[in-house]
C-alpha cells in the first residue's frame, strides 16, 4: 500500500484525466452550468490494485486531447503503461496506444478507448441514453491478468447491455445482461440486478440490493475463478451528495455469496469516490477507492482493493 501512496502522490502532482462517474443517476443534480469550447487539453491518471495473493496491477497513461469541453465531450489520444504482478512473482509490463474519445449528443451518448499494446486490438466502447428507460450497450477487451494468462497471452472480451426500470421517482430495477470469453473454450453468462430505494432524497441517500449471478461453460478453464455458477446478493446502503458541484459517493455493502463448490459465505463491499465539477474553468479532478471480496483467480479466501486518481488541465 505504501508503493500505492507513492503512486497517487506522484499523480497527483502532475495532471491527469477525469471521465465521468460511472454508474446510477444522482437523485439531484448538479445545478452549474455553462460550457466551455473545445480547446486541447492534457491529463495524467493512475490506477493500482492488489489482492489478497499479492497480485498488483498499475495502469499509468498520459491523455493528450485536441478537442476537450469536459469530462463526458473529448477526443484525443492516450498513451499508457500497463504493469502485472500476478501473485508476487515476475512482473509483466507493456507499452499501450489508444484513440480516445467521448460525445454527449441530445439523445444518445458514447465514450471509448480503442487501441493495441503492439499484439491485438484493446479497448471498451459503450453507448447509452439518457430515457426514463435508460438503455446502455458496451464491449471491453482487455489482458487477463492471472499467471496462466500472461504466460499463455490470453485476453477477454466482455458484451452486454444495462437497462434502467423506474417504477417511481423513488424506486428503480437495473438489469445487466452480457456474455464473456476468455480466449479459451469457457464462455461466461452474466446476469445482475439491483433495486434501488430512495430513502431521503435531499440527503442522497438509498437502500439497494445488488445482485449477480453467473455461468461458466467450461468450470475450472486456466487460473481465473470459474465454478460452473456463482451468486452473490448484497444489501447496500449509499450516500451522494453534491456540495459546491463536488460529488461525493460512499456505498457500503454487506450480504453473501456462494458458488457450485461451496457453501454461503460473507460478501462484502466498500466505494468511496469523489468527482470534481470545472475548478478555476480549467481542472478537473477524480479519486476512487474500492474494497471487495468477491473471488476472481482461483482459490475461495479473496481481498481485493483498488485506488485510482485522475486530473485533466484544459486550455
Amino acid at each position: 500500500m505504501i508503493r500505492a501512496a507513492r503512486f497517487i502522490i506522484t499523480a497527483a502532482a502532475l495532471a491527469g484525466a477525469s471521465t465521468a462517474v460511472a454508474g446510477e443517476r444522482p437523485y439531484y443534480e448538479d445545478v452549474s452550468t455553462g460550457q466551455r469550447p473545445f480547446n486541447p487539453a492534457v491529463g495524467v491518471d493512475l490506477f493500482y490494485s492488489t489482492d489478497a495473493d499479492d497480485s498488483e496491477t498499475v495502469r499509468a497513461g498520459v491523455n493528450l486531447d485536441w478537442r476537450y469541453q469536459g469530462p463526458e465531450s473529448y477526443q484525443g489520444l492516450r498513451l499508457e503503461t500497463a504493469r502485472f504482478t500476478p501473485l508476487g512473482g515476475e512482473a509483466t509490463e507493456e507499452q499501450r496506444v489508444y484513440y480516445r474519445f467521448a460525445h454527449k449528443g441530445e439523445t444518445w451518448s458514447s465514450t471509448g478507448a480503442v487501441g493495441t499494446n503492439g499484439d491485438t486490438l484493446l479497448g471498451s466502447f459503450s453507448v447509452h441514453n439518457e430515457a426514463r428507460f435508460r438503455q446502455e450497450y458496451f464491449i471491453e477487451r482487455d489482458r487477463l491478468e492471472t499467471r496462466q494468462g500472461l504466460d499463455q497471452d490470453l485476453y477477454f472480451t466482455f458484451v452486454g447491455a444495462a437497462f434502467d426500470l423506474p417504477v417511481d421517482d423513488y424506486n428503480t430495477f437495473t438489469a445487466v445482461a452480457g456474455v464473456q470469453e476468455f480466449g479459451g473454450d469457457n464462455l461466461r453468462t452474466h446476469l445482475r440486478a439491483r433495486y434501488v430505494h430512495v430513502v431521503k432524497p435531499e440527503w442522497g441517500l438509498s437502500a439497494q440490493v445488488r445482485t449477480r449471478f453467473f455461468h461458466d461453460s467450461q468450470p475450472g478453464e486456466a487460473d481465473y475463478f470459474s465454478p460452473e455458477w456463482y451468486v452473490e446478493v448484497l444489501p447496500t446502503v449509499q450516500v451522494q451528495r453534491f456540495v459546491d458541484g463536488w460529488r461525493y459517493q460512499v456505498a457500503a455493502g454487506l450480504g453473501a455469496q456462494r458458488d457450485a463448490a461451496s457453501d454461503w459465505r460473507a460478501a462484502g463491499y466498500f466505494e468511496a469516490s469523489v468527482t470534481s465539477p470545472k475548478i478555476h474553468r480549467d481542472w478537473y479532478v477524480k479519486a476512487a477507492v474500492v474494497h471487495s471480496n468477491t473471488p476472481v483467480a482461483s482459490g475461495y479466501a479473496y481481498d481485493y482493493s483498488q485506488l485510482s486518481v485522475a486530473l485533466t488541465r484544459g486550455f
